[in-house]
């Protein structure tokens, strides 16, 4: 079992806390994907973010569909859009 220490003592981490910090650093640590996949990836979020934003056209009940697809849609677009640039300005900075 892990410690911490507060206010200059010793205190034992529970598990729960002990359980919460192990998954926060498995969260934030980085994933290193194959060059293929790594190559494609802004294109697949792109097309889904189309293809969803185009699937809403043609919805029959929407009334509760429409937001989630909309929302998925954005963030889909979004996310392709971010890493692309990222990929872009590592590149100009690399050469």
């Amino acid at each position: 079992m892990s410690t911490r220490y507060a206010a200059n003592r010793a205190v034992a981490l529970s598990e729960t806390q002990q359980i919460t910090r192990d998954t926060g650093s498995f969260l934030a640590r980085k994933i290193w994907l194959p060059k293929q996949i790594y190559a494609v990836l802004p294109w697949f979020y792109l097309t889904a973010g189309i293809g969803a934003l185009a699937a809403t056209l043609y919805i029959g009940n929407w009334t509760w569909v429409l937001p989630h697809y909309t929302l998925f849609s954005v963030a889909c677009l979004h996310m392709g859009v971010l890493i692309y640039r990222r990929r872009r300005a590592a590149r100009r900075q690399s050469d």
